[in-house]
């Protein structure tokens, strides 16, 4: 088996790295099937593929899945974003592009927001300390 291509994709502060080979459409993610996850997680990262399927054939491909960092759902769009862009990066073709635009934007394009920075000398990030004239 080797592997046709290696990504990865991030939401907030989390990073999924995806590998793809050969197989027979079977997703396994941090080590487990996709299967054994929770019913929105697992539609959350079968959306690319179902979009794949219909645009092609079944799906001809294994997809291991790594995620790390952050919380569980912000893994479960990373894993979402680095299959999309894994599926483009393989298919080569402007159709399927096309059509995860069409669906959800966030499918290919990463989500860019974080956190604002913590100000010196102040509690917040953008709350102001109280003054106070008497």
């Amino acid at each position: 088996m080797s592997i046709k291509i290696m990504t990865a994709g991030k939401r907030k502060t989390s990073v999924a790295k995806i590998k793809v080979q050969d197989g027979d459409g079977k997703v396994f993610y941090n080590g487990l099937s996709i299967e054994n996850l929770k019913l929105f997680h697992k539609l959350a990262l079968m959306e690319p593929l179902r979009i794949y399927e219909n645009l092609f054939a079944k799906m001809p491909y294994d997809i291991y899945i790594k995620s790390i960092g952050g919380g569980k759902e912000s893994q479960i769009q990373a894993a979402r974003l680095a299959i999309a862009r894994a599926l483009v990066g393989l298919t080569k073709k402007s159709e399927l592009k096309e059509a995860y635009l069409a669906y959800d934007r966030h499918m290919l394009v990463a989500d860019v927001r974080r956190k604002e920075q913590r100000k010196p000398g102040d509690s917040k990030a953008r709350a102001k300390r109280q003054k106070s004239y008497r």
